[in-house]
């Protein structure tokens, strides 16, 4: 079956970046995909809480959620909404990504355990924790293409989540992100074919690219791995739709050539001598 993935360049307006989404739900579909994937922050991309504030809302009454929901049921088709800033009770926000079936329903919700609290050598600094809650817990969910694990961008470089996934049985990893163009350029193709390897299974990752609104670059570059670690996939920097083939047999393949699951041991604690 095939998977699309949606390269966006996220502003500040979730008007226009839902009109983007709903495009990009009707060109998954009619280029024959079971699923669409979607970057990290997929609704708003904004560093001024300020101005963001007046744009944020809790999951119910969020419109970019409730637009992706439609298009997928009038269009039949699946869609990971990588994630989207949603208000929580305690006045936190969580990075909340959503799995959505093709009757537009929620099939189920990840809420970013890792959150990006770095400074840069570029001068760049980030401190996420300042506004959003980490998640606490894993979640897989059944899917056309198999079972996904979710997993949203800074968790991408903490493979015990990702050997927890494929314990539970995922076969496809999602990884939505806003990477940073130092850290995409370094970091990104190595982490997410590694992900990969480990797992023995396919890793998606819908991606951010170009100059937002708010000031902030991103890396782009949206890419499928296969589970043996090969690119499928690598978008570039243009927004946009790209497709990827999955095919179960590579699983099988990468699996029986190297049965790293069945390998797996418990580590005891480290002895320091």
């Amino acid at each position: 079956m095939k998977a699309a993935l949606l390269q966006m360049t996220s502003g500040i307006d979730p008007a226009a970046n839902a009109r983007t989404l709903v495009e990009g739900v009707e060109r998954a579909k009619a280029g024959g995909a079971a699923m669409l994937f979607t970057p990290e922050m997929s609704g708003l991309l904004d560093r001024d809480r300020d101005r963001a504030a007046g744009s944020l809302a809790r999951e119910d009454e969020d419109r970019v959620l409730a637009a992706v929901r439609d298009a997928a049921a009038k269009h039949g088709i699946w869609v990971h909404l990588g994630s989207l800033a949603v208000l929580r009770d305690d006045g936190k926000l969580a990075n909340r990504g959503f799995v959505i079936d093709d009757s537009g329903a929620i099939r189920a919700r990840y809420d970013k355990m890792h959150l990006f609290d770095v400074d840069l050598p570029t001068g760049e600094s980030w401190r996420e924790s300042n506004s959003y809650a980490p998640g606490e817990r894993a979640v897989t969910v059944q899917t056309p293409l198999g079972v996904l694990g979710l997993a949203i961008c800074y968790d991408l470089r903490f493979p015990d989540l990702f050997r927890a996934l494929s314990d539970a049985g995922a076969t496809l990893l999602a990884v939505p992100a806003a990477f940073t163009r130092p850290t995409g350029a370094a970091h990104w193709h190595v982490l997410l074919r590694a992900r990969a390897i480990e797992a023995a299974a396919f890793v998606i990752a819908a991606a951010q690219s170009g100059i937002h609104d708010d000031g902030r670059a991103t890396y782009g570059h949206s890419l499928v791995a296969d589970p043996w670690g090969e690119l499928l996939l690598d978008m570039g920097e243009a927004a946009g739709v790209g497709f990827a083939e999955i095919d179960p047999a590579r699983i099988e393949a990468a699996r029986g050539r190297v049965p790293v699951l069945r390998h797996r041991r418990s580590i005891p604690p480290v002895e320091t001598l």
